[in-house]
């Protein structure tokens, strides 16, 4: 078996089986650190959605929330700026692609926060005319909800009064104010008012990744063992560089 394994054949068998295991580690890898992810959002949903609301401002500031903060319930009041509605573009709510609408909310102090008050649908005339939204209320009100971080750009051109993604930058440039460092999404309202459709409750499944991380790596052993079978079934059919047996025809005997 020595022998046959210093032979450049088998040391190439070898050195494909250590690519294959090494690109199965990094898949290994990569799927664990996808689940990591998972189980870290999930774990601060079940931290902090059910928990008892904290004033929004002692977890709101004017930097970007922290991640550990993200789901953390909260609750202010102050009054909606119902005029500088933005509406954020192609959001799925039970598999139909719709509207999220944001209101900026005053509080005491004069800052602004971002209230994300729900989901409405398209126009039946079509995504480029505007959907019809519940107005938020003129009065002062008391939100609940919890904290979001803000999303990245897409970077896409809409029209006025639209976003594509909920970037606190690029809503700060349509309504033409400052925001808090992340938004709302937002339960409930005191006192309650139509609102658009409240938005789904967060998905707190790991999903696949940690039993695909798992299959990856047991195949890293399954490969050198493959390879070693083999390696071991020809070392067995006979010497290195042995001929093979010629066989002699019967009628080859008798005309000899």
């Amino acid at each position: 078996m020595l022998r046959l394994l210093l032979t450049p054949r088998w040391l190439g068998w070898l050195a494909l089986a250590v690519l294959v295991a090494l690109a199965c580690v990094w898949l290994g890898q990569w799927q664990w650190s996808k689940y990591e992810v998972r189980a870290a959002r999930a774990d601060r949903v079940e931290a902090h959605y059910e928990a008892d609301p904290a004033p929004a401002t002692e977890v709101l500031e004017d930097d970007p929330v922290a991640l550990e903060d993200e789901w953390t319930r909260v609750s202010t009041t102050g009054r909606y700026a119902g005029e500088d509605q933005v509406l954020v573009r192609n959001r799925p709510l039970d598999g139909t692609y719709g509207y999220e609408v944001l209101v900026p909310l005053r509080l005491a102090d004069g800052s602004h926060l971002l209230v994300d008050r729900g989901w409405v649908p398209n126009s039946p005339k079509g995504a480029d005319v505007a959907p019809v939204v519940p107005p938020a209320p003129e009065d002062e009100v008391t939100v609940t909800g919890w904290v979001r971080l803000g999303e990245s750009s897409l970077g896409r051109d809409l029209p006025a009064g639209q976003v594509a993604s909920i970037n606190l930058p690029e809503v700060e440039d349509e309504i033409g104010s400052s925001l808090l460092g992340g938004y709302v999404s937002l339960q409930s309202e005191t006192p309650e008012a139509p609102r658009p459709e409240p938005l789904e409750v967060p998905d707190t499944s790991t999903g696949s990744h940690l039993p695909y991380a798992i299959q990856w790596w047991l195949v890293v052993p399954a490969v050198f063992v493959f390879w070693f079978v083999a390696l071991r079934r020809e070392a067995r059919t006979g010497e290195l560089g042995a001929p093979p047996e010629k066989k002699v025809r019967i009628w080859d005997e008798e005309d000899g």
